[in-house]
């Protein structure tokens, strides 16, 4: 399929920037061939993309209208993007696309305390969203590590998750309805704006995720909560990743509702400190992190405490302050910058197995590192299952590249043993569509490339993605 990524364009270049000129400010075209380069591809590795006809950045919905009519009248594919941190090759531009990007669309329209709803335009950063909502006594939780850069549009077309999954779940819970640009230029309203609502299919739940295949997204309604109190944090330190992961399976078995319960294995610690002289423990084997931010969280942690005792932890430090609590989380959300800099280039895997299954995931990680001779650092969302084992390797070097990619590959088809998925929350894009066959089988995936004919029966749209 990579040949739809590089099949060039349909028509030759200038008429249809004339074409979407006639319905565009200036400002929004980009035709320039150094500055389209900057826009064709997103943060994976090994990915493929090709230089687009053009770059445009509507505005507003009517715009975004007019370079759909634009694009299929002209039979020009069309790849969305928002902030370009996604990790899967979604964003990547094919030779002679539209690559639409709607960063521009960056408006909060409304915050309601009564409904408990935020109305939002595709290219709002996530941060500025958590903000806005603060100011309201609200809370927007999904939280991807990229959350000052990423966008909500961004965020909907990957299912991202984030830190605080384990106890407030990911982007699809929180998105009730969507305005969506089709194809052929109309629009689409789905969902609701109500506490409640069930009338038809569920077309709002197809688009997350979807990866800009079946529309561009261009409103969305968003779920809000209130906002809960600032979290306490307890660090626990392990000898072995078997004995962390086995109090990750005892602090949910026992019923509690962490926050956050994350885990940072010893390369990863190494890799922090290194970056950023933080002082984590480098001898021990894995790092849990919990936080519960609930009216009595140290009695929370003190209950946790007891159960990684009794798991085998070496040693167990909980914050005293929310200064303390945010240094520890700190160090979590600059793992993958970390890992970056161990070497030239890393592929960060977004393996996700049942939370039973999690102490195998990891040692066998660990066994795939040691088989092709690299370094591989894993931190996790362990309340989730969800690992993100990162592959560091030089790019310049075709033999270590080489390795990187097939450890890369085991890694997934671990995870598939282990009765996981080869995504939690990154997505599919390009770096995994040949194993998102193997995970749905013939039929699941005859089904879903049926759905994408019905909403794009050109194919236009984000090709070579997914399937």
């Amino acid at each position: 399929m990579d040949e739809l990524l590089h099949r060039g364009p349909q028509r030759a270049p200038q008429p249809l920037i004339e074409r979407l000129a006639a319905g565009l400010p200036a400002e929004a075209l980009i035709s320039d061939p150094d500055v389209m380069a900057s826009y064709a591809n997103d943060m994976a590795s090994f990915c493929p993309a090709g230089l687009p006809a053009v770059v445009v950045l509507p505005r507003t919905v009517e715009q975004v209208q007019h370079i759909m009519r634009t694009a299929t009248e002209l039979r020009v594919p069309v790849v969305p993007q928002g902030a370009r941190t996604g990790l899967s090759g979604a964003a990547n531009a094919s030779d002679g696309c539209i690559v639409l990007s709607l960063v521009k669309m960056d408006r909060i329209l409304e915050i309601s305390p009564v409904d408990r709803i935020a109305v939002v335009e595709p290219g709002v950063v996530n941060a500025a969203l958590s903000r806005a909502a603060g100011e309201h006594g609200l809370y927007y939780p999904p939280d991807p590590s990229s959350w000052e850069s990423c966008t909500i549009g961004g965020n909907i077309g990957t299912a991202s998750g984030g830190l605080c999954c384990v106890k407030y779940g990911v982007t699809a819970e929180y998105v009730l309805g969507l305005d969506v640009v089709l194809a052929d230029g109309r629009l689409l309203t789905t969902g609701r704006r109500t506490a409640k609502g069930v009338a038809g299919y569920d077309l709002t739940r197809l688009f997350v995720g979807s990866e800009g295949s079946l529309g561009i997204v261009v409103k969305a309604v968003l779920a809000l909560r209130p906002k809960p109190p600032g979290q306490l944090v307890l660090a626990a330190e392990f000898d072995s990743a078997a004995d962390a992961c086995a109090a990750v399976c005892a602090i949910m078995e026992r019923g509690h509702t962490p926050s956050l319960l994350e885990l940072m294995d010893r390369t990863t610690l190494r890799a922090v400190n290194a970056l950023a002289g933080m002082g984590l423990p480098e001898r021990t084997e894995a790092l849990l992190l919990t936080a519960f931010d609930t009216a009595e969280p140290a009695a929370d942690l003190a209950a946790v405490g007891e159960l990684c005792a009794a798991a085998g932890a070496s040693e167990i430090v909980p914050a005293d302050t929310a200064a303390e609590s945010e240094l520890l989380l700190q160090a979590r959300r600059m793992s993958l910058t970390a890992l970056e800099a161990v070497k030239s280039a890393t592929m960060i895997d977004d393996v996700c197995v049942p939370r039973s299954r999690l102490g195998a995931m990891l040692d066998g990680t660990a066994a795939i590192a040691d088989k092709y001779g690299l370094t591989i650092g894993v931190c996790a969302h362990a309340g989730d299952g969800n690992t993100h084992p990162v592959v560091c390797f030089d790019h310049a070097d075709p033999d270590e590249s080489r390795r990187a990619r097939e450890s890369f590959d085991e890694i997934m088809a671990l995870g598939l043993e282990l009765g996981g998925t080869i995504t939690g929350e990154h997505g599919v894009g390009v770096l995994k569509k040949e194993w998102l066959a193997r995970e749905l089988g013939p039929v699941g995936m005859e089904l879903q490339q049926g759905i994408k004919q019905v909403f794009d029966p050109l194919g236009l749209l984000n090709p070579g993605k997914l399937f």
